[in-house]
This record gives C-alpha cells, sequence and structure tokens, in this order.
C-alpha cells in the first residue's frame, strides 16, 4: 500500500542509486534531491551512498536492498553501466521502473545523459515517461547431477577461464543437443540488451531489443565452427566445462560470480522476472545505436518521398 499524507493524497516516493565515487555524480544526485524535493517528490537514500552526499533533512537514508519496494514510483540512476546493473538487480527485486542517467561512456542501459538532469527531473515531476520491459535470462550451474547455483542477468552470463595460461575446453549445446566443442577464452550468453555489451566485444551481432532471442558468442575460440549463434526466447543454452580441463567461472552482468569446477553444466534460459525500465524518448533503437556508438552517417539521403 502507497503512503499518504495528511490530506488523505497519495505521497510520491523516488529511490535515488548514485555512483558516489565520481564528483560529477555526487553534484548530479544532489542537484536531482533539490529538484524532486521542490516539487513535492519525496525522495530515499541508500545508507552507504548518503554519507558521501549533502542532502536535506527531509530526505529518507534506508538500506539499499530494504529501500525500494511498491511506495517507490522511480529508481533513479546516476553512474555509468556497472552503477546502472546495479540498479538493475534492485529494479528486477522490487518490479519499480529504472530511469538511467549515465555518467559514464557508453550507458546503453541509461535514458539520458548529465546535461538532461532539468528534463529528467521534469518528466519524473509530470509523470511523463513511459515503461517497457526487458528480457532477462536465468542461470543454472550443475555438477555432478546436483543444481549448485542459481542467478539471473539482464546482459549476459558469461563462462570464462580461469587461468590465464590455459584455455578453457567446453562443448555448446542449444535445446538439448551438441553444437560443437572448441577450446577458447569462454562463451557469452546474452539477451537483446546484452548484445551491445560484453557479447558486442566478442564479436557478436547487435540485436534490436524488441527481438525476443538469446545469444551465444564464443570468446576468442580455436575452431572452425565457433560463431555467434541467435535462438529463439524459448531455446535452452548450455556450456559444459570438460572434464580434462582446469575450471572456469561463471560471471553474471560481470557482477557476480561463481567457480566453475572441471565438468561443471551452465544451462540458460529466458528469465521468469523482467527488468523494467523507465523511457523518455520515442528515438528509434537505430538512432541510440548510431548516437551511443558515434557511428559515420554522412552521406545518407534516405528513402525518396
Amino acid at each position: 500500500m502507497r503512503n499518504t499524507d495528511s490530506t488523505g493524497t497519495t505521497e510520491r516516493t523516488v529511490f535515488l542509486l548514485t555512483h558516489t565515487g565520481r564528483q560529477a555524480a555526487v553534484r548530479s544526485a544532489e542537484l536531482v534531491v533539490q529538484g524532486l524535493l521542490h516539487n513535492g517528490i519525496g525522495v530515499r537514500v541508500p545508507a552507504e551512498e548518503a554519507a558521501e552526499l549533502t542532502l536535506p533533512p527531509s530526505v529518507r537514508v534506508v538500506e539499499a536492498d530494504e529501500g525500494v519496494d511498491e511506495d517507490c514510483e522511480l529508481l533513479v540512476v546516476l553512474g555509468g553501466d556497472g552503477t546502472l546493473l546495479r540498479g538493475a538487480e534492485l529494479a528486477r527485486a522490487s518490479g519499480v521502473p529504472l530511469l538511467g542517467v549515465n555518467l559514464g561512456r557508453v550507458g546503453f542501459l541509461a535514458e539520458a545523459e548529465r546535461d538532461d538532469l532539468d528534463k529528467v527531473v521534469h518528466r519524473v515531476v509530470e509523470r511523463s515517461y513511459e515503461v517497457e520491459e526487458r528480457m532477462t535470462i536465468d542461470v543454472l550451474v550443475r555438477n555432478n547431477g546436483g543444481v549448485v547455483h542459481r542467478d539471473w542477468a539482464l546482459n549476459e552470463a558469461s563462462v570464462e577461464k580461469a587461468a590465464r595460461e590455459r584455455m578453457l575446453e567446453v562443448v555448446a549445446e542449444v535445446d538439448g543437443r551438441p553444437v560443437s566443442r572448441f577450446g577458447c577464452d569462454g562463451v557469452v550468453c546474452a539477451t537483446p540488451t546484452g548484445s551491445t555489451a560484453y557479447a558486442f566485444s566478442a564479436g557478436g551481432p547487435v540485436v534490436w531489443p524488441e527481438v525476443e532471442a538469446l545469444l551465444m558468442v564464443p570468446i576468442s575460440a580455436h575452431a572452425l565452427f565457433a560463431k555467434p549463434l541467435v535462438t529463439t526466447p524459448e531455446s535452452v543454452l548450455a556450456v559444459e566445462v570438460q572434464p580434462e580441463t582446469p575450471g572456469g567461472v561463471l560471471w553474471c552482468d560481470g557482477r557476480r560470480s561463481v567457480e566453475l569446477p572441471a565438468g561443471a553444466r551452465v544451462e540458460v534460459r529466458r528469465g521468469e522476472v523482467p527488468v523494467r525500465l523507465a523511457r523518455l524518448h520515442h528515438a528509434s533503437f537505430t538512432d541510440r545505436l548510431v548516437a551511443k556508438f558515434a557511428l559515420p552517417v554522412a552521406g545518407w539521403r534516405g528513402a525518396p518521398h
């Protein structure tokens, strides 16, 4: 149930997550707080960040894992990709939409840049935004026939070698059937959202976020056939670490990791719980792609009218 004030009207609350290690983010957070409070919107800030910010006493300081709940209208994140993925963890757990402001480099998950802070506050105040759902993946690790770990990711789950001097020997599988065995530095299993992240760096295709699919992208594979694969969202991808190879490590969104002993099996399937993103713009993903990667488009004339 949402909070109401003494007049019976619903109080609006925004949770603010900030990369306080960046001075620009600290100043941006203080400006956003001022703008929201001025317009009668309550603000919550996690305790670990509050100490680094100059905040009015009306700001509620909470534990991060307890402060994002159904009372919150939005989760506003100020930072780079790492902070946005941290925000995605809270957004998925709570169901609260995430609105990202990029203070890093690329920031594909972000909806605004630092110069847009006034616009962000205005759009939040006016409730002038739309919410879309992004597909996630659920990750299962099996060893000796039993499940030893469960996780999830918004961008990707990557099986990587643990020893720098040795390749990882794996068998890739799709829908219960083997595809290929090869030595590699790793294998990335990604969502369309993650196609512009690690999977992109590994040579995978860019997939428009409206397309529902799963990606499997080998990393530096030594094999004739080790190409990126795009499957249906109903497919189950698996990577088996071979018994005779050194163990590996599983990374989910580059934030959470678990060791993979030789013989471990990693299964990736469509996630049951999506991440909700707040959108301010109706620009096409093509335009976003061109802007984020500064792609050259000079000379384009477009279709004749």
